[in-house]
């Protein structure tokens, strides 16, 4: 059986992990801020801050911006639960949108969502492929939306618009107008889970791009505290001599990376360019060229003049196909011992989302690409026999 994702993990891999246990530092500590430091010059932003998990990530910035009830926050109808949890445990509404055809979320319709309720707006890379950015920067700074933004502590009037929040668990390593993902937005989210192309096991990280007056050197020690039970000092600012004190600021979270999963990160992102990205690339490339030209299927955008993928998901749409058709077609593939998913059931088809009062019928565009849509393995260790194979069996299947 052809999996649909498995981690890559090595000898290199196992080694750095068995040094960590080896060091007497498993949880934060040197290779966390070392994973951090190489985090923020690869992607182009002055901190990161690495946590436990993206879902973490996203709601520790929504908390420190200030979200709570009467609050909305917008976020796309085509996402995992994730992206829209984070806003409800926060007390806030999660206002879904629409949209385009490519997955990302549509700028018309954020626009025609903001309210002077919205605080912010979650823009989600989908498949690895980054949201258009520029476009949805220059609308929260036009001034009819401007205008709407009711700032309610301190943080709100400093930025005095609403947050772009980036929801980029599938992107590291895109690319976006010469930038990489993780500085395209006020604050981007990187989720390293087990099943992404950069894992370490669970695992996550907040890039902070914001811009003046915010301080990032002051916010990355806000959030360490933050992140961290509102305690003054981690375990390892404690273990100099005669430092164990320490305060607790305020009722903070517990959300950060161990050293453990750290050691993962710091192979796989030191040859994350050379090696992985080339190399799902080279897969992706073998499925575009396998279902281009049959008019059956839909080959995902992977690049454009201004877009580059991180090669995350290849998401392949079957033309002129029910929900239930597609269903049939997943099945027949896994008969012939291939794993193939699907990203993501829609947040509206959910019940969680259901009993909230979200219909599916208010955002047609995603439900066409859901009910269509097939994801098929993308791995490292995914060999070239095992590529043709996966192809062969979608187009019997079809």
């Amino acid at each position: 059986m052809i999996p649909f994702s498995p981690p890559h993990i090595d000898d290199a891999i196992v080694n750095e992990v068995v040094a960590a246990l080896r060091s007497g530092w498993i949880t934060t500590g040197p290779r966390t801020k070392q994973f951090e430091q190489k985090l923020a010059a690869y992607c182009g932003v002055p901190r990161v801050l690495c946590v436990n998990s993206a879902s973490s990530g996203l709601e520790l910035m929504l908390r420190w911006f200030g979200i709570g009830p009467g609050d909305e926050v917008i976020v796309p109808a085509y996402t995992y639960t994730a992206t829209a949890e984070v806003v409800v445990h926060c007390g806030a509404k999660p206002v879904m949108v629409d949209v385009d055809e490519d997955f990302l979320i549509s700028v018309d319709n954020i626009r025609k969502a903001v309210t002077s309720r919205t605080k912010a707006v979650i823009p989600v890379d989908i498949a690895g492929l980054p949201c258009d950015y520029e476009a949805i920067m220059s609308m929260v700074k036009e001034e009819a939306v401007r205008g709407m933004f009711e700032p309610r502590n301190e943080v709100q009037r400093q930025l005095g618009r609403l947050l772009v929040l980036s929801d980029a668990a599938h992107s590291l390593g895109a690319w976006y107008h010469g930038r990489r993902a993780g500085a395209l937005a006020d604050i981007t989210v990187f989720s390293f889970h087990a099943v992404k192309n950069l894992t370490t096991a669970e695992g996550g990280a907040i890039c902070l791009a914001l811009p003046a007056p915010f301080d990032a050197e002051a916010l990355y020690k806000q959030l360490c505290t933050f992140s961290l039970h509102g305690q003054s000092k981690d375990a390892l600012a404690k273990t100099q001599v005669g430092n164990w004190r320490y305060d607790v600021y305020e009722c903070g979270y517990k959300c950060n990376m161990t050293d453990v999963a750290a050691a993962m990160g710091l192979v796989e992102l030191e040859r994350y360019d050379a090696l992985i990205l080339p190399r799902r690339k080279q897969i992706f490339d073998a499925y575009t060229q396998a279902f281009r030209n049959d008019p059956r299927f839909q080959v995902p955008t992977c690049e454009t003049t201004e877009k580059k993928t991180s090669y995350h998901v290849y998401a392949l749409r079957l033309k002129g196909v029910t929900e239930a058709e597609r269903d049939a077609v997943m099945q027949r593939i896994f008969e012939q011992e291939v794993s193939v998913n699907v990203h993501f059931i829609p947040l509206p088809l959910l019940t969680a989302y259901k009993n909230l009062g979200y219909r599916m019928e208010d955002y047609p565009v995603t439900y066409d690409n859901f009910s269509r849509e097939i994801s098929l393995p993308v791995y490292y260790d995914l060999t070239a026999e095992d590529v043709q194979q996966v192809i062969a069996a979608v187009k019997k299947a079809f």
